[in-house]
This record gives C-alpha cells, structure tokens and sequence, in this order.
C-alpha cells in the first residue's frame, strides 16, 4: 500500500487540521484512505476513524516491533493510500530505541518507505522556510521528504517569499493553508477533545476537506505516495478471556484499537458497557477491562454511579477486572477533583488520586508482572503512561516493576488486590527486550 507521512518541524504546527483534510478530501474523490498514528495518542485516531470511515492503528517504533508495525498496515489492506500523522516533530523520539526505533515518526517513514509531507507553521518567518526544510530533507537519508504544506499563510507576498526560497531548493509546495482557515481543533489539558465530544465534528470535517481540496495540491499529494511494508508472522496478545465486559463512554475511550482488534481477531466477543450510564458489566464476560480516560471530568457522575459500583464489586470477586491510568483511578477508593472535592470511587483497590495540584507523567514503560494483569498477561510488555494525577496513597500490592525508556525504575508501579489489577501504564505490545 502506497503512503505518506504527514510530519512536522513541532507539534502545533497543524499536522493534525491538515491529516484530516487530506482525508476527507481524498475520501470525496472516491479514494479509500488508511489512516494511522505515530505513536502512543488515543484522540487523533478517532478523528481520524470519523473521516476515513475506517479504524486509525498506532504504529509505534519504540514500543512495537517491525513485524507487529506490518501486521498493523497489513490491516489496511484494500485502502487506496495510507496516511500516517506524525507525532511531535519528525525526528523527536526517546533517547533509547526499544522495538526498532526510538518512537520518532521518522522511524516510520524510513521502516515503510512511506515520504513526508511536511507541516509548516510559518508564522513569523518567510524566506528561514527554506532553511528548515532543506535541514529536514538532509538529517536521515532513509528518510525522504516529498515536500511542505506552508500552514498559517498570512498573504500572497507572504507566500511569494517562501517560495522563492524552497523553489531554487528543488522542494515541492504541496499546499499553501492561509492563516485564517478556520480549521483548528479546540484543546484539553492532556490534548485535544475527543471525537464523540465535539459539538459539530461533521462541520468540522467538511471544512477541513474543502480547505484541503481548495488549498492543497491534492494531485501531486497522491502522486508523491509510494512505498510499503511487506506483511510479516506476528501474534497479537492473546484477549484476557473469550467474552470481555469492556468500558465504554466519555469517561472511558482510550484503548488502543490494535489491541481490541487483536483481541477480536482471536475470537473474543467485546461488551461494551458505560459506566456514566451507571451500568455494570456483562455478567456472561470472563473479564472486565476499564480504559483510560477522563473521570476526573466526571467523577461526580461516577461516584452517584451505584449499579455501576455494584455490578463491578460483585464481578471482581471472581473474574478479573483490569483498570488503565483513568479506569484505575476509577477502581482506587477516591479521586480528588481539581477543585479540591473527594469523590468516592469504586473500592476495588485502595488508591487515591488528586488532580488538586497537577503534575504531568510521561513516558514510555516497560512493565514486568509481578503478578498477570487481568489475569492473562505475565510476560515483559511495553507501554505508555500520561496523566496529571498525583497519588496520595497507593496501599495494595504492587502490580509490576516498571521502568521508563531510559531503564530507570518508576514509582508507579500499579496495585493489585484479588482479582483487582491496575496500573497509569496503557499496554501496548508484548516487550521485545529480555528484561524489563
């Protein structure tokens, strides 16, 4: 499958506006897009998913190896072209490599062939374009560059002076976006708004798509794709049972879709239930699993939620439930709002958070098991943890020893109590390093 992938200098720099419009403005020509994101990010996807009508998969060179990387764009297979959105600037990654990169979307683009279309903020500098894009073109050589957007245009002299740095260049300008296009997204503290919480996504989509279709060279884009991985042998990890109770609202969405869909592909059944609709889950599934998310947004909601608390103590006492960064928190005893108010949470384990003074964590993990998370899973695995909790107890038996990509322990280490399993990690894939 041909592809790009749309990289910038920085983050902000508009990749996210311009990914989409690409996608809806090739999906109007009939074209089937395959999209995919750089890197461990739950929202960006599900734009992605509501413009190309078809599932997004991270791809990840730090966290996953290259045979689960083609696995994932074998998925694909049947899309005309794939689009990839980059993560942070092209070349920014961790110090460590892990599966076969350092996690930087350049590892992507040279490990599928897939060219760059670079995102240009160029606000505040017109002919230094230039500059920019040539050191970009010249810093990997496996890694090709087949040309720029200029973002945030402010006029035609504007324009004219960028180009007349880039033309002499041999650089191509696939698209001129002017300043006032009317096409960003509105920003929460841990990034964007999800999908289904955007007020007018479909107007927002088809502004995007004629943004593209009036401002981009949609021609010489397709044009410029080529590439491709080869399909590689690769086994998902195995699902935590054959019916998993799986949560699912605006409180819990962020899960990695190439983990659910391997979980399908091995013949699990997935039973979506919401928390915020105060509902339990399945009493047929042999496992529950709680995303990540944003409960501090609703835990007073959560905290009225008593079937919900109900149903999933009476689980807990015989199947396991399994709970990521904000399903864990759902799991603790008590979440402490930025407001400073304690909302009582689930019980399973005896955490509590606070979101009263903000501190970010971030990183890549690697976790080794000191006991399976939800049951299932004991062997070394790679992962990702970003949130601006703070822990004020963490009571129960630790969970894993986890480290970040540098090697260097981490003190968030999970909880487990019976059949109650929790962690800030996000699972990725299973760890390709002989020790965690």
């Amino acid at each position: 499958m041909r592809g790009l992938v749309i990289s910038a200098p920085a983050s902000g720099s508009g990749k996210t506006t311009v990914t989409l419009g690409l996608i809806a403005a090739l999906r109007a020509r009939g074209l089937a897009v395959q999209p995919y994101k750089s890197g461990p990010d739950y929202i960006d996807p599900a734009f992605h998913r509501a413009a190309a009508g078809r599932e997004s998969y991270n791809l990840d060179s730090w966290a996953m190896g290259r045979a689960q990387i083609a696995h994932l764009i074998g998925a694909g297979a049947g899309a005309d072209i794939a689009l990839v959105e980059g993560s942070m600037g092209l070349f920014d990654g961790v110090a460590v490599p892990g599966g076969c990169g350092n996690g930087a979307s350049a590892d992507i683009a040279a490990l599928t062939g897939w060219p760059v279309v670079l995102v240009m903020d160029c606000k505040g500098q017109a002919q230094s374009a230039g500059a920019v894009a040539l050191g970009f073109r010249q810093m990997r050589p496996d890694v090709r560059l087949a040309g720029v957007v200029l973002n945030r245009v402010a006029s035609a002299r504007h324009e004219a002076l960028m180009r007349h740095a880039l033309d002499p260049l041999g650089i191509p300008v696939l698209g001129v976006l002017p300043r006032a296009a009317d096409i960003e997204l509105p920003e929460r503290h841990l990034g964007l708004v999800q999908a289904q919480e955007h007020a007018a996504l479909e107007a927002l989509l088809a502004r995007a798509g004629e943004a593209a279709s009036r401002h981009l060279d949609l021609d010489a884009i397709v044009a410029a794709a080529s590439g491709g991985l080869a399909p590689e042998p690769f086994r998902p990890l195995r699902p935590p049972a054959m019916r998993i109770a799986l949560a699912q609202d605006e409180a819990f969405s962020f899960i990695y879709p190439h983990l659910v869909a391997g979980w399908r592909a091995a013949g699990a059944e997935i039973l979506p239930f919401s928390p915020l609709a105060d509902q339990g889950p399945d009493d047929s599934a042999g496992a529950c699993w709680l995303p990540g998310g944003y409960p501090e947004l609703h835990a007073g909601r959560l905290a009225a939620a008593e079937h919900f608390r109900a149903g999933l103590l009476r689980f807990a006492e015989t199947r396991p439930v399994h709970g990521e960064c904000g399903g864990y928190m759902a799991m603790g005893a008590g979440l402490v709002d930025a407001s400073g108010v304690r909302h009582r949470m689930a019980g399973l384990l005896g955490l509590e958070t606070s979101y009263e003074k903000r501190r970010m964590h971030l990183g890549y993990r690697r976790a080794e098991p000191l006991a399976p998370l939800a049951g299932a899973y004991a062997q070394r695995l790679t992962g990702h943890e970003f949130h601006y909790a703070s822990i004020l107890a963490q009571p129960d038996a630790a969970l894993a020893r986890v480290t970040d990509a540098n090697g260097d322990a981490v003190a968030e280490t999970g909880s487990r109590r019976g059949h109650a399993t929790g962690s800030f990690f996000h699972l990725i894939a299973e760890s390709l390093t002989a020790t965690a």
